[in-house]
């Protein structure tokens, strides 16, 4: 039988996730709980048979919706997940929020919290969920991207991956970031979660007509008008829609300039 677009995905996303195992071995995945992560987790599971040989790393700003944290507690128990849970807690206690500004917020409480985290585990490589058609900036990774020693993303100087040629031997002083879902798009991840009957948080359904596209920190998300309140609605809704993923997200942050300048100092 012929391949279809989502077993093509599906193969070259597994492809990708048991090459970066193969070559780093001291791994971990990040998993923020939204759509995009938990499919990337969904599919290294699927890599590796149901039980994920590395850890899986959430970061908590401690402003996430409530519904995420009750979603990973169940899940992470459910797959049997070696959940390590990463906080800046130092400015958690000194009070950081996003009134400080989205930007100062995000660096303090997700960049320098996975910085931290690094540090502390020595993971040469992570794996992230990401798609380059969720945001401008994200179009400049690399299925294999790397990272200087202080973990700081060179958008200038990417390595070409041609003809399905990665980067996947790193420097002594380099980081590696690892994108399997950097080709597919949102459609696609809505398609594959209906195929694969995978659980996914309840923000994402339409209630009194509004729902969440993008979910993260509840203090910078805003739902969206919306009636899709099944994942056949969204992806019909998906299919017309001329509303960018991230518009519910605090402005200050997608901003490109922003966004760009937060990913080179390690951003996710």
């Amino acid at each position: 039988m012929a391949l279809t677009h989502l077993d093509k995905l599906e193969n070259q996303s597994i492809y990708i996730i048991r090459e970066a195992y193969n070559q780093f071995r001291n791994v971990a995945v990040l998993w923020s709980i939204g759509k995009d992560s938990t499919t990337l987790l969904w599919l290294v599971r699927k890599a590796f048979f149901g039980k994920i040989p590395f850890p899986v790393m959430h970061i908590d700003t401690s402003y996430k919706f409530q519904e995420i944290y009750d979603f990973r507690d169940k899940y992470a128990k459910e797959w049997d997940l070696d959940l390590k849970v990463a906080r800046n807690e130092e400015q958690i206690a000194a009070g950081m929020s996003h009134e400080k500004g989205a930007f100062q917020c995000c660096n303090e409480l997700k960049t320098k919290a996975l910085k931290m985290a690094i540090a502390e585990h020595k993971f040469a490589a992570l794996y992230l969920g990401i798609r380059r058609d969720e945001h401008g900036i994200r179009a400049k990774e690399r299925f294999f991207s790397p990272r200087d020693e202080d973990f700081e993303w060179d958008y200038k100087n990417q390595p070409p991956e041609l003809w399905d040629q990665y980067k996947n031997k790193a420097a002594d002083e380099e980081h590696i970031r690892v994108h399997p879902l950097l080709g597919w798009r949102e459609i696609d991840i809505w398609e594959y979660i209906k195929r694969e009957k995978m659980p996914t948080v309840e923000l994402y359904f339409a209630k009194k007509g509004k729902r969440y596209r993008s979910i993260g920190c509840e203090t910078c998300c805003m739902p969206v008008e919306s009636g899709a309140d099944t994942i056949d609605k969204i992806v019909e809704e998906l299919k017309t829609s001329k509303i960018s993923e991230r518009s519910g997200r605090a402005q200050d942050k997608e901003d490109d300039y922003m966004m760009q300048r937060l990913r080179s100092l390690g951003y996710m």
